[in-house]
């Protein structure tokens, strides 16, 4: 199948079949927190995988796993059927796809670029089209679930682009996630994500407003957390992030600065379409507040400083005693 569909997106070529270990080459680009453990499953289920990380240091766990070394992107795609990205922001998908030392420059045709970093969908778009002007399939495949989900291989990855390609790569995508959907055409996937975080961001604003709340009550947080976390306030974020809140423990799953850009991007998208969302709106003046006093490192658990802040609060608090 060649040409474009309906969106005017790029349409790639038809693959048959699917990615098999110790037969299909993976590429992997980007070992941070959420890829090297994403990319650690692959190597897991006997695929021959090829890394390239900006840090070199980052991509040795992986490499004791068996995984072989590249210096770049584009020597990554050189030896790969399917070559994955997993980076931080769209600026670093556009140098690690799309530069001169990018993996379009070296994947093969009939080969399969899968982006699986939150980003544009306008850049996953673009990447597609550049992808097919070589005969490369391209996949926008980001996911949620943070470091939780990326180490139990439980993610939930939202997918945009041909059926076909999916297909092909659905076997490393079960490697990696338990929910495996997709959403429509290149730039789908992104859509879906940022849905994702658009949810994400009350939740964690609401999170940190009722725990501030409970410890102002002089209630038990973590039997407050036991109570309503299997009732109808139940969320992944109050079962897997309060219990840090309560802990003081906000070493990132996923950093404050990658949400704040998430947030931005999801902010432009609803405003291109005509849309006030004021829960957004409100959940990113609070994270860029935490980024502005240096918590763009921690973990999006984080916030509750910035709320906790308004109120005079410093946070993890002093126990409450009694009468207070």
């Amino acid at each position: 199948m060649e040409g474009t569909n309906r969106s005017g997106d790029a349409a790639a070529p038809e693959l048959q079949g699917t990615a098999i270990p110790g037969s299909t080459r993976l590429g992997w680009i980007g070992t941070g927190v959420m890829g090297s453990a994403m990319c650690s499953h692959l190597v897991a289920k006997g695929y021959d995988v090829t890394v390239t990380n900006r840090t070199p240091a980052k991509a040795n766990e992986l490499l004791e796993l068996g995984a072989r070394w590249a210096a770049t992107p584009r020597d990554v795609a050189a030896t790969s059927d399917l070559i994955f990205s997993m980076v931080s922001l769209p600026s670093d998908v556009r140098e690690v796809l799309l530069g001169e030392d990018g993996a379009l420059k070296s994947a093969s045709p009939g080969s399969i670029v899968i982006d699986m970093t939150t980003s544009e969908p306008s850049l996953a778009r673009e990447v597609a089209r550049r992808a097919f002007d070589r005969g490369v399939a391209a996949l926008d495949a980001p996911v949620s679930g943070g470091d939780v989900g990326a180490k139990k291989a439980a993610l939930s990855i939202m997918i945009g682009g041909p059926q076909s390609s999916v297909d092909f790569a659905m076997p490393c995508f079960e490697a990696m996630g338990t929910t495996i959907v997709r959403h429509g055409d290149h730039g789908a996937g992104q859509h879906a994500k940022l849905v994702n975080q658009i949810l994400i961001a009350s939740t964690m604003v609401a999170m940190s407003e009722g725990l501030l709340y409970a410890y102002r009550q002089g209630l038990d947080l973590e039997l407050v957390l036991a109570s309503v976390s299997t009732g109808a306030a139940g969320s992944w974020a109050l079962s897997n992030l309060a219990p840090r809140i309560v802990a003081g423990d906000f070493a990132p799953g996923f950093f404050v600065d990658h949400l704040v850009k998430d947030l931005g991007i999801a902010l432009d998208e609803a405003a291109q379409a005509g849309l006030e969302l004021p829960g957004l709106a409100l959940a990113n003046e609070l994270y860029v507040a935490l980024q502005a006093h240096g918590g763009g490192n921690d973990g999006t658990q984080a916030l509750v400083r910035a709320v906790a802040s308004l109120s005079g609060q410093p946070w993890p608090p002093a126990p409450v005693t009694e009468g207070t």
